[in-house]
């Protein structure tokens, strides 16, 4: 049941398996337009169903001239509604349009300044630099080896690279452009401006998506489905599950049971801050379950980072059936499944999109437990859920958490677990994340957090000499976390994380900073 799909999408977003698919997704709904995000091969029936107002065509890694490259499906050419095609699909468009697309002699990635040279409903008055000869130009982000070496006959160019590389193109009689830049990354310093322009100037969109927007819809649709059958959700301690907790609590009243299976593995005393939240201020019926003794004991041996989320998932699985088969009468499972996790685990069944990660809580239990599944988030971004979660009333503070790993703090001890580990880094984070806080740099970063690392450092306290573990701060800056740069924390409120990390954390030996970005790093450290 997704019950956001009754919101009727006013852009269809067609993804071909680019890494940058649901960026453009998230940028359309950012600027107050409902969209969709689709595979091309499941993308008829949906057209047919919701006569979207604008189709925009992603990118993807195959080569349009490949044997077996994605196609795009004839109904898209039939509608009357505006086209845009971004990289891939600007060139499958022009392809399938007759024209010829090539590898390149030079590829392109990176920032790029292209020119403007001939004026269109896309791109006039947009620019970022005008040059002594009157030339417009734009600072726009590349990432393609083929180019498009020939146009068919109803087609122009529009915009080109300083080496002639066709970089934007338009339809002579009909509303369909393409562009070879990717405008939904920060890198291109207009995009948002000309995905604006797609959508409000040429598509004709209102804006009519915002919060108010989501909560009726998500409403709605929860009425409707569920009925007066009972409801369980499982806890995690995340802002996912505990908007989806508020969210179907205000809906659903008594209906729903939650449960929270306490792992032991989240930060300095979130369980009991979630806890005292959920039940004493919107007075939910919660079954807390302390099963930190037997994640520890399932994990004391477990150093490989990818055997842990298992064990994790696993664990978590048959400690929420057990709970479970205890209530009567229940007919759905709740999931804080957000459109993220649908996108990464390939489960908008695209063919051409890479499995980036496993999520537990897409799929699985339900087939277990025999209930129906209730994802009211599923269509969401996480944005939108954190907007969601202050309408309803949840704090400040508990929506706009920095970003935690499902598998919690155990991917963020290297090597295998104990409950000294888990207690020396949720104390070295704490302290972290209160001077980040005090200091008004939380906000200003976009993750933030602690690390131990499995080596040992030889440390001096007073006269005495002391070998302990390693802790590693890591902070980082991002707008969709697919790039990031390390954060460039002032040196004294470096020193002054480390000298009560030291001073407050016994044991400790030594602290380090991470200045490692994404890429080459991930976030995460596991």
């Amino acid at each position: 049941m997704k019950p956001t799909q009754n919101h009727k999408p006013c852009i269809i977003v067609v993804d071909f398996g680019s890494q940058y698919t649901h960026l453009i997704a998230r940028r359309v709904r950012e600027l107050g337009v409902y969209c969709e995000l689709l595979a091309c091969h499941a993308l008829e029936q949906r057209l047919l169903e919701v006569q979207p107002k604008g189709i925009i065509l992603s990118g993807g890694p195959a080569s349009a001239y490949q044997k077996h490259a994605p196609e795009i499906p004839p109904a898209v050419f039939k509608l009357s509604c505006p086209i845009l095609g971004i990289c891939y699909g600007m060139q499958k468009m022009i392809q399938q349009a007759g024209g010829q697309v090539n590898q390149g002699h030079h590829c392109e990635f990176g920032d790029t300044r292209i020119n403007i040279i001939v004026q269109s409903p896309l791109l006039d008055t947009i620019t970022d630099h005008v040059t002594k000869d009157a030339r417009h130009q734009l600072d726009v982000w590349m990432s393609h080896g083929d180019h498009i070496s020939q146009l068919p006959d109803a087609f122009t160019i529009i915009a080109e690279s300083d080496n002639g590389t066709i970089a934007a193109i338009m339809h002579q009689e009909k509303p369909w452009y393409g562009l070879q830049f990717h405008p939904e990354v920060t890198h291109t310093v207009q995009g948002k401006k000309i995905l604006q322009r797609f959508l409000h100037g040429i598509c004709k969109c209102k804006t009519d998506w915002q919060p108010d927007a989501m909560l009726e819809t998500c409403s709605a649709g929860v009425k409707e489905c569920v009925g007066h059958d009972r409801v369980i959700l499982g806890l995690s301690g995340g802002v996912d599950s505990g908007v989806t907790a508020v969210l179907l609590h205000r809906i659903l009243g008594n209906q729903l049971t939650c449960i929270f299976v306490d792992h032991g593995l989240l930060r300095f005393d979130e369980a009991q801050q979630v806890m005292a939240l959920l039940t004493d201020h919107f007075t939910m019926q919660i079954i807390h379950v302390d099963a930190r003794q037997r994640f520890y004991k399932a994990l004391e041996q477990v150093t490989d980072a990818e055997e842990k989320r298992k064990t994790i998932g696993r664990l978590f699985v048959e400690v929420f059936e057990e709970q479970a088969n205890k209530l009567s009468n229940v007919r759905w499972l709740a999931q804080g499944t957000i459109y993220p996790d649908v996108i990464e685990s390939a489960a908008s069944n695209s063919a051409h999109q890479h499995l980036i990660k496993s999520h537990h809580n897409v799929g699985g239990l339900p087939e277990r437990l025999n209930l129906k599944l209730l994802e009211p988030l599923r269509m969401l971004f996480k944005d939108e859920v954190r907007q969601l979660g202050e309408r309803l009333g949840l704090p400040h503070d508990m929506v706009w958490r920095h970003p935690f790993p499902g598998p919690g703090l155990a991917v963020r001890i290297l090597g295998a677990l104990s409950p000294e580990k888990i207690i020396l880094l949720q104390k070295a984070d704490a302290i972290f994340i209160e001077i980040l806080r005090t200091s008004g740099w939380y906000a200003k970063v976009s993750q933030a957090f602690a690390v131990l690392l499995p080596v040992d450092s030889i440390g001096v306290t007073g006269d005495c000499r002391h070998v302990g573990p390693v802790i590693a701060l890591r902070a980082v800056e991002t707008t969709d976390f697919m790039t990031a740069r390390w954060a460039h924390l002032p040196y004294e409120l470096l020193e002054k994380a480390s000298l009560r990390i030291i001073n407050e954390v016994r044991g400790i030996s030594r602290v380090v900073y991470d200045v490692t970005g994404k890429p080459p790093a991930t976030i995460e450290w596991e």
